[in-house]
C-alpha cells in the first residue's frame, strides 16, 4: 500500500510539471520567444540587420523606396474648358496649378510614401505596451490514460481501482499578457528610426512635384519662344510676298526662278517653328489634363520680384531634402549603435494570464490565474556582439562625416546658383528694356511693317528665353533653400 501511494505520488508531480511546461510553452509562443531566449523587439540577428541598414551613403533609408515613374508621361486631370472660341487662354500660373493639383499621380505618391513611413513608426512605438495573446488547445486520446492504483485489502487481497487523473478529452484555453521590460529601451531606438525615416518621405514628398511645375513653366515659355519664332517667320514671308507683289506691279519682270526660290525659303523657315508649336501645345496639354488638340493663347507671366540676399540663401539651406536626409541617417546609424550595445543587456519580460483546462482532474484546478517574469541572456556569442559594436560605430561616424560632406556640398551649390540667378536677372531686365524700346519705336512708325514685326517677335523671344533661365535660376536656387 505504501509503495503504490508513494507511486502514485510521482506520477502525480510528473503530470503537474508537464502540465506547467505547457504553460510555459504557451506563454512563449504568445511572447514570440526562440528557444532559449525570451522575445525582444530587436533580437541579436535583428539588430546586426537594423545595423546593416545605416548606409554610409548620403541617401540611403530603412525602408523601400518606391519607383517614381517618368513625370512626362504622367496625364493630369483638369477642371478647365477652353473658350467659346476653342481656343484656351491659360496662364503660368494656372498651368502650374493644374498640373500640380490633388489629382496629380505624383501629389498622391509623395501623400502615400509619407503615410507609410508615418504607420511604420506607429506601428514600433506600439510595442511599448503589452502583448495580449490567447490560444485554445484540444485533445482527444483514443485510449484512457487515467491511471489504476492497487489497493491491498485487509485479508491481503488486492483490488485495482481506476484513478482519473488526465482526461481522455482535454482543452485547453490560455489568455496570456506579457509586458517588455528592458526590451523598452530597443523599442525607443527603434522609434527614432522610424521617425527619421518619416521625416525623409516628408522632405522628399514635395520634390516630385516641384520638379514638374518646373517643367510646367519650361514647356509654358518653350511654347512662347516658338509662337514668337512663328510669328517672326511669318512676317518675314509676308516681306518676301510684299516684295514679289511690289516687283510686279512696278512691271519689271518677273524671274520665276528667283521667287519661287525666295517662296520656298520662306516656306521651309515656317514649317519648323509650326511644327514645334504643335508638338509644344501638344505636350502642355497633356501635363495639365486639356483635351488633344486644344489651341491655346499663353498670356506672359508678370515680371519675377524676388529679392534674396546670398548670405540668406546660404542659412536656409539648411532645409535643403539633401541636407535633411544627411542629418536623419546620422540620427539612424547613431540609434542602430545604441541597438547593438543593447544586446549586452539581458531581456526581462513580467507575463501574466488566465487558463482553463480540462485536462487534469483532482490535482489542478480547472480555472487559475498565474503571474510571473521571464528573463535570458546571452553568456557569450565568440565576438558577434563586440564585431557589432564596432561596425555599428564606424556607420555612425560615416554618417556624421556625411553630413559634413553634404552641408559644404550644398553650400557650395547654393552660391553658384545664386550667382547664376544674378547673371540670368541682369540679362533678362536688359533683353526687357530692350522690348519697351521697340514698342515705342513700333509705335511711332510704321506698325504693321513686316519687318518691324518680326524684329519684334525675335527680340520678344529672346527676352522669353532670359525670363525662363532666370525663373529657372530663381527655382533651382529656392530647391536648395528647402522651399517647395
Amino acid at each position: 500500500m505504501t509503495h503504490s501511494n508513494h507511486a502514485w505520488s510521482l506520477r502525480r508531480a510528473l503530470f503537474i510539471a508537464i502540465f506547467f511546461a505547457w504553460l510555459g510553452a504557451l506563454a512563449q509562443d504568445a511572447a514570440n520567444v526562440t528557444p532559449g531566449a525570451i522575445y525582444s523587439p530587436l533580437p541579436v540577428a535583428a539588430q546586426a540587420a537594423a545595423a546593416q541598414k545605416i548606409a554610409l551613403g548620403l541617401k540611403a533609408d530603412s525602408i523601400e523606396k518606391l519607383s517614381v515613374p517618368d513625370q512626362g508621361g504622367l496625364l493630369a486631370t483638369t477642371a478647365l474648358k477652353p473658350g467659346p472660341d476653342g481656343v484656351f487662354r491659360l496662364t503660368l500660373d494656372q498651368a502650374q496649378r493644374a498640373a500640380t493639383g490633388g489629382s496629380n499621380p505624383l501629389v498622391r505618391l509623395g501623400e502615400l510614401q509619407v503615410e507609410a513611413a508615418k504607420q511604420h513608426r506607429l506601428g514600433v512605438e506600439a510595442q511599448y505596451f503589452p502583448n495580449l495573446s490567447s490560444s485554445y488547445t484540444g485533445l482527444h486520446f483514443n485510449k484512457l490514460p487515467g491511471q489504476v492504483l492497487t489497493v491491498e485489502g485487509p485479508l491481503g487481497d488486492t483490488h485495482q481501482v481506476a484513478v482519473n487523473i488526465i482526461n481522455k478529452d482535454q482543452n485547453f484555453v490560455n489568455l496570456l499578457g506579457v509586458q517588455p521590460l528592458t526590451p523598452l529601451f530597443s523599442i525607443y531606438q527603434l522609434a527614432k528610426i522610424a521617425r527619421a525615416d518619416e521625416n525623409i518621405a516628408r522632405a522628399k514628398a514635395g520634390l516630385p512635384v516641384a520638379e514638374m511645375a518646373s517643367k510646367v513653366e519650361k514647356t509654358f515659355f518653350d511654347l512662347l519662344v516658338a509662337q514668337r519664332e512663328l510669328t517672326s517667320a511669318e512676317a518675314d514671308a509676308k516681306k518676301i510676298q510684299a516684295k514679289w507683289l511690289t516687283a510686279s506691279n512696278s512691271g519689271t519682270p518677273i524671274i520665276s526662278t528667283a521667287q519661287e526660290t525666295d517662296m520656298l525659303a520662306a516656306e521651309k523657315a515656317i514649317i519648323s517653328p509650326t511644327s514645334k508649336v504643335r508638338e509644344l501645345t501638344a505636350s502642355l496639354n497633356q501635363m495639365i489634363g486639356l483635351p488633344e488638340g486644344t489651341k491655346l493663347e499663353l498670356i506672359p507671366p508678370p515680371s519675377l520680384v524676388e529679392d534674396i540676399s546670398l548670405k540668406e540663401a546660404t542659412e536656409k539651406a539648411a532645409a535643403n531634402p539633401e541636407v535633411i536626409e544627411a542629418e536623419q541617417t546620422a540620427i539612424k546609424a547613431h540609434a542602430a549603435l545604441a541597438l547593438t550595445k543593447l544586446t549586452y543587456v539581458p531581456t526581462v519580460a513580467v507575463l501574466g494570464g488566465y487558463t482553463n483546462q480540462t485536462s487534469l482532474n483532482l490535482v489542478f484546478p480547472r480555472a487559475a490565474g498565474y503571474i510571473g517574469t521571464m528573463a535570458s541572456w546571452t553568456i557569450f556569442d565568440f565576438g558577434k556582439r563586440e564585431h557589432g559594436v564596432k561596425e555599428s560605430k564606424a556607420n555612425a561616424e560615416a554618417a556624421d562625416l556625411g553630413v559634413e560632406l553634404t552641408k559644404a556640398k550644398v553650400a557650395g551649390a547654393v552660391k553658384t546658383t545664386y550667382l547664376e540667378l544674378d547673371r540670368s536677372r541682369q540679362l533678362y531686365q536688359l533683353a526687357r528694356r530692350m522690348v519697351s524700346a521697340t514698342q515705342v519705336v513700333e509705335a511711332s512708325y510704321k506698325p504693321d511693317d513686316p519687318e518691324v514685326e518680326s524684329a519684334r517677335a525675335k527680340m520678344e523671344a529672346d527676352m522669353f528665353r532670359a525670363e525662363l533661365e532666370y525663373r529657372q535660376a530663381y527655382t533651382q536656387l529656392k530647391t536648395m533653400m528647402g522651399a517647395q
